[in-house]
């Protein structure tokens, strides 16, 4: 068995399960793997495989994990040879036959980016950490089962962002986005602090109290741990998916001040 570290910007896949008709993250691996010779019957999941998570539409990963009976010579580099660029596979171990990703997973971290350039730190601290603990957090998902988790975080200030990093075994569905929808209507919207202990409530929140998941995008998948297994990166890969990255970074960057001088420009319009 091999595990395989695998890094995709979300934005351009409706998110990373396997689903006929659009395209996913894992649609793209399991088809590659097929072009290579390395899939199951029929083209589906080689023998052993699992993925770590099974993130949304729009969520990227730097350390999505997925494992599977892989030939000895399938590296990073290979698998990315019938991979799209925003796709890449940059490290890899050997795990036991029994490994399995998703269950052998014992933390996973995910980071948000949210822009609140004028919201206050100390609540942003304050409320994150009345969020975090061992709770029940049936009105912070769609889930109804599995709800009970135990959730650590941190958040820091970086310029316009506040970065909202949340650690747990595993998570409920929209949870990630949920818990920093809480954290946006408290620190941008007035809701009332006591909105967290209203979460934590027996009874469901009704429609117009629910809590939105956040928008996706600026969600990362940035850690998934197994004890004992070390990961290789593998330098051509890493250099390939750093290259690929930073030309997103930058193009993004670029058009993030294209639309911020056009909005200049309206405002300008008004004198």
């Amino acid at each position: 068995m091999h595990a395989y570290r695998v890094a995709y910007d979300g934005r351009p896949y409706n998110g990373f399960q396997r689903q006929p008709d659009v395209p996913t993250v894992e649609g793209t691996l399991l088809s590659g793997l097929a072009r290579l010779d390395c899939g199951g019957p029929e083209d589906g999941p080689p023998a052993g495989y699992a993925a770590a998570g099974r993130t949304d539409a729009g969520v990227s990963a730097v350390a999505q994990t997925v494992a599977f009976e892989a030939p000895d010579w399938l590296t990073p580099a290979a698998f990315n040879s019938e991979l799209p660029a925003d796709v890449r596979v940059w490290a890899s171990a050997d795990v036991p036959g029994e490994f399995h990703a998703t269950h052998d997973a014992t933390e996973r971290r995910y980071t948000y980016f949210l822009h609140a350039p004028e919201a206050d730190d100390d609540l942003a601290a304050e409320t994150l950490e009345a969020v975090c603990g061992r709770h029940d957090y049936h009105n912070l998902t769609p889930d109804d089962e599995g709800t009970v988790r135990e959730l650590s975080g941190a958040i820091e200030r970086d310029g316009d962002l506040l970065v909202v990093e949340l650690r747990a075994g595993g998570f409920a569905r929209q949870l990630v986005r949920r818990v920093v929808g809480l954290l946006d209507e408290i620190l941008r919207d007035g809701a009332p602090r006591s909105k967290v202990e209203r979460v934590f409530d027996d009874a469901p929140l009704p429609g117009p109290e629910g809590v939105a998941p956040a928008p996706a995008y600026p969600l990362v998948l940035t850690g998934v741990d197994y004890p004992g297994v070390a990961f290789e990166p593998d330098e051509d890969a890493v250099d390939g998916a750093r290259s690929v990255f930073e030309a997103l970074r930058v193009e993004r960057h670029t058009a993030g001040r294209v639309a911020g001088r056009v909005v200049s420009g309206l405002s300008g319009s008004r004198q």
